[in-house]
């Protein structure tokens, strides 16, 4: 998938564990990252979209541990979007350091009304094209 979006981002020492690598956990973070950046550059936000009263849930994520990241590496995030379902999307994201892959994976959301406490159809931006 071509990517939407995608970040810079300094490793800095407190996202790394006792053995000198960016802890595990700390890669589903950048993953989030990159979607506030996707979502930006499709012209729409986290807080327009709460305000309308949607929510993206997160029901499933997957990342796939290469190679490790480390303290100072300038790291590259990059996403895109797929949609699954009329009310499920999937987000695929990278982590590089230059050349080298260090991680990919994906997170699946729902797109939640928080008003009627149940899935509605993802807005017509991520089904575009589709």
């Amino acid at each position: 998938m071509t990517p939407i979006a995608s970040l810079d981002y300094r490793v800095p020492y407190a996202d790394t564990d006792q053995m000198g690598v960016v802890y595990y956990a700390n890669f589903f973070v950048y993953f989030e990252r990159v979607r506030n950046e996707m979502l930006r550059a499709v012209g729409y936000t986290y807080k327009q979209m709460e305000a309308e009263g949607l929510r993206l849930p997160v029901l499933e994520a997957v990342c796939f541990y290469r190679q490790p990241a480390r303290y100072d590496d300038l790291l590259t995030i990059s996403g895109a979007f797929e949609p699954v379902s009329p009310t499920r999307l999937k987000v695929h994201c990278k982590v590089t350091c230059g050349d080298v892959l260090l991680a990919e994976g994906h997170t699946i959301h729902a797109c939640f009304s928080a008003e009627r406490n149940r899935p509605v159809r993802l807005p017509a931006l991520f089904t575009a094209g589709t």
